[in-house]
């Protein structure tokens, strides 16, 4: 199916690397133009490279995310390359484990600056263009906004806001045929994951208890089934009437009975 993305002008905060990176080929592969915004430079620099050295039009900001003002400034500098924006991915984000036990009021503040305020930033400085493109907003989520995971209240309530936002922006900006809509991933393959698992002593154990706990076929979420979850949704063709939802793409990890494991 064409999802009529090409030449869409799409920018992907946390595109680098991870479910980002995935999302950004995802993009290219249906002839649209992704714009990569990421903190990570050597990552950021590396992907460009190997796409543009296979013909592919692709952008990079390197920037970090954490004010306003950086936001403003990312917004501006797409424009000013592309001159048109279509859609928006936040997706930027880190589990940093800021716990209600041991993480102190500054610490969960921090959390959220680093994981929730740059979606309602990047979404308030694109908006004014997505209007004109009559575009689209998709928020990555995450599980522990519904189910919690233990130890980190900065990260989990950051998630629980985008959903709400989500919802919130849906609504506000139907006047304008915008859509809203949020992925929800579970348990997804990544260097963050694997940088996370490796903090335990036996990252292979671990690893085996958490997909005995996946329903479906038992194994991880891949980033590029988030990624093809993300570019249906983008598609004004396929997902016109889309709005509001938060997907879960989590092979029933949240929603099925943890008896089936």
């Amino acid at each position: 199916m064409d999802l009529e993305l090409r030449d869409k002008v799409v920018l992907i905060t946390g595109g680098a690397k991870g479910i980002g990176a995935a999302i950004v080929l995802a993009v290219l592969h249906e002839g649209g133009n992704p714009v990569i915004v990421d903190r990570d430079l050597d990552a950021g620099n590396k992907l460009v490279a190997q796409l543009r050295s296979g013909g592919r039009r692709c952008g990079f900001v390197h920037a970090d995310l954490t004010s306003a003002e950086s936001c403003s400034r990312v917004v501006e500098g797409v424009l000013n390359e592309w001159t048109s924006l279509d859609a928006l991915v936040n997706n930027a984000g880190v589990n940093d484990r800021v716990s209600l036990e041991k993480g102190s009021p500054d610490e969960y503040v921090g959390s959220l600056q680093c994981n929730l305020f740059h979606y309602f930033n990047m979404a308030h400085y694109a908006l004014p263009h997505l209007k004109r493109s009559k575009g689209a907003i998709l928020n990555i989520a995450s599980k522990t906004a519904v189910t919690g995971q233990g130890g980190t209240s900065g990260y989990a309530s950051a998630k629980g806001a985008i959903l709400a936002l989500t919802r919130e922006w849906a609504v506000e900006l139907l006047e304008y045929g915008i859509r809203v809509n949020a992925i929800v991933p579970a348990e997804v393959m990544t260097p963050l994951y694997q940088q996370w698992l490796s903090s335990f002593p036996n990252p292979e154990a671990k690893l085996k208890n958490i997909v005995a706990r996946i329903p479906l076929e038992k194994r991880m979420t891949t980033p590029e089934e988030i990624a093809a979850t993300a570019v249906f949704l983008l598609s004004s063709k396929a997902a016109g009437h889309i709005t509001g939802q938060h997907l879960f793409v989590d092979g029933g990890y949240v929603h099925l009975d943890r008896a089936l494991s």
